[in-house]
């Protein structure tokens, strides 16, 4: 027997485990695989293999219900999914978990958008890519909202070089310190009103830039990837590769060098601590298929399930050593949940561009970089930190008709004639970190597999709410200066979770007191442990966060395959 266990102990074992296989899942398996090692990534979901995206070529007359789904279907498994207002469509609804299979309780309105399959969420993302700047890492440490950041801007510069170039990042270089420039491939075309609106924000606003927004879509061939076709069907899943994902991107080339092995349907319980070596040696899993538990093992094991499905496993992962959690000696675990807060701004109507339209359905907005709180002349009394902007111009289409009474020629006519030209800003802002915005384990009320669920207990407090304040303002303002009409504001309302921003809860620090990991997102006390998606974020900055967690997961890689390699982990 002890042969046999031997020999299937050796078998499940590899030199590297990573937990999830998104957007730094993903990339985590490339560098490793890349650089040799054995490596295992474990997903929860279903496997999806690119090309196979099962909506991606469909129109929408082929689908049913003109793509909406019945509201009885809505509220037995989408309550919660269904918050964002975007996310559930017949063409989409696939990506995203039903919330009766997979529940968690709110303390306060926390809207968590999931998708559990090969890819994750890099299937679904928004695609933005803004570096942080100095400003970002250095912000807890000036006004003392949170813990320092261990590192800085040189420190993920040159990791900012690297991923880019293999992601293919769409953009136009602005020379701003607070939005860095980055390794763009040629940007998407602005329109002529987003043209206008640039030109006379530059001559309005001193310092404020309107560009194109940064995307990780290709404008032409890269690394084997077509280029984009301008369909805007992008949560359909995009069977051109020509927006990145790990299924198109990180996952083939991981493939390619014949060291990875991709295992499915497989729900991480917990990672297996030894007390002697003061190391972890594996992960304890449930295979969905067959009901059984198993073990894998290896010499380092990168945590990348997502913000929460990381903190929930590191959370349950109890030991004599670790009785709140892996790593857990600081009690900072679960704590300083972030979110973006967002969905409001400005509209307008613009005039005097009748005779003008745009080619295609662009995939992306532009972008309006931070321009409060970056020096004494942007300086703000009523509140911390800054917000950028997207949204842009767009022409009203033929279906503005349809609930018209009108027949004929006159309609014919009406029907071929562009609607006017509007033009919509919406802000993106940072939240503070907060010790009191957490998420914990949920005991009595657990899932289909016998594991707790969560709880979350999160809201936007005041900063945020001044913040939000001068988004709307802030954007009328620009619009009224560049002469555009019927300027409205808007706020249409957000609660965390919806921004699928989420960031914090087993944060980096220099002082294993305050924090779990340390400057190459090691677990302080289990160092051949590594976290490094959302959940290792000190702070949140304004800036979507998915370009900057792929060039911490490569720089963490590169240091543990250097650790590994001096048998230091």
């Amino acid at each position: 027997m002890a042969n046999l266990n031997t020999k299937a102990k050796e078998q499940n074992t590899y030199d590297a485990i990573v937990i999830g296989s998104g957007i730094s899942g993903g990339w985590a398996a490339k560098e490793l695989c890349e650089k040799g090692l054995k490596t295992l990534v474990l997903e929860r979901g279903r496997d999806v293999k690119h090309p196979d995206y099962p909506t991606a070529m469909d129109e929408y007359w082929d689908l049913p219900h003109r793509d909406k789904v019945p509201k009885a279907e809505m509220d037995k498994h989408y309550q919660k999914q269904g918050r964002s207002g975007y996310t559930i469509n017949q063409s989409t609804k696939h990506w995203f978990v039903k919330d009766d299979e997979h529940p968690y309780s709110e303390t306060k309105r926390f809207d968590w958008m999931r998708g559990y399959h090969v890819g994750g969420r890099s299937l679904i993302w928004g695609r933005h890519c803004y570096r942080w700047s100095e400003m970002d890492f250095q912000a807890n440490a000036l006004d003392g909202y949170g813990i320092p950041w261990p590192i800085g801007y040189k420190d993920l510069e040159p990791w900012y070089d690297y991923v880019e170039t293999f992601v293919g990042i769409a953009g136009m270089k602005e020379g701003l310190a607070q939005c860095p420039d980055g390794k763009f491939l040629p940007p998407m075309p602005m329109n002529v009103v987003e043209k206008d609106f640039r030109k006379k924000v530059a001559q309005n606003f001193n310092g404020r830039v309107v560009t194109i927004g940064r995307v990780a879509h290709l404008t032409q061939a890269h690394n084997g990837r077509g280029k984009c076709q301008n369909r805007n069907r992008c949560m359909r899943g995009c069977p051109y590769g020509a927006y990145f994902s790990s299924n198109a991107a990180t996952l083939p080339a991981a493939a390619a060098t014949g060291n990875l092995t991709m295992r499915p349907q497989s729900i991480v319980h917990e990672i297996i601590y030894n007390k002697e070596t003061k190391k972890a040696s594996g992960v304890r899993i449930t295979d969905t298929i067959s009901k059984e538990v198993k073990e894998f093992f290896a010499k380092i094991i990168f945590c990348n399930a997502s913000c929460l499905g990381t903190t929930q496993i590191l959370m349950n992962s109890k030991s004599e050593r670790f009785p709140d959690g892996l790593g857990n000696d600081s009690g900072a675990l679960g704590h300083y949940l972030m979110d973006h807060h967002f969905r409001y701004g400005a509209r307008a109507d613009v005039e005097g561009f009748e005779d003008k339209y745009y080619k295609g359905r662009r995939p992306t907005s532009c972008y309006v970089p931070r321009f409060r709180n970056i020096d004494k002349n942007s300086k703000r009394k009523d509140y911390l930190r800054g917000y950028g902007y997207q949204g842009g111009a767009s022409r009203g289409s033929w279906q503005r008709k349809i609930s018209e009474y009108s027949y004929g020629a006159d309609m014919k006519a009406e029907a071929m004639t562009p609607a006017n030209w509007k033009m919509g800003l919406m802000g993106f802002g940072e939240t503070l970190p907060y010790f009191e915005n957490k998420v914990t384990l949920d005991e009595k009320n657990r899932d289909k597999w016998g594991l707790p669920t969560l709880n979350m207990d999160a809201e936007f407090k005041e900063n945020e709410m001044a913040m939000k304040k001068d988004m709307m303002v802030a954007a009328a303002e620009m619009m009224e200066a560049a002469g555009y009409k019927n300027v409205e504001t808007y706020d249409s309302k957000s609660w965390p979770g919806l921004g699928i921003h989420e960031m914090g809860t087993a944060r980096m620090g220099n002082n294993p007191k305050e924090s779990i990991l340390n400057k190459y997102n090691q677990v302080h006390a289990v160092k051949n442990v590594f976290v490094t998606d959302g959940a290792c974020m000190t702070s949140s900055a304004c800036q979507n966060p998915s370009i900057t967690y792929m060039a911490l997961t490569a720089r963490a890689c590169d240091h543990a395959v250097s650790e590994l390699k001096k048998q230091n982990l």
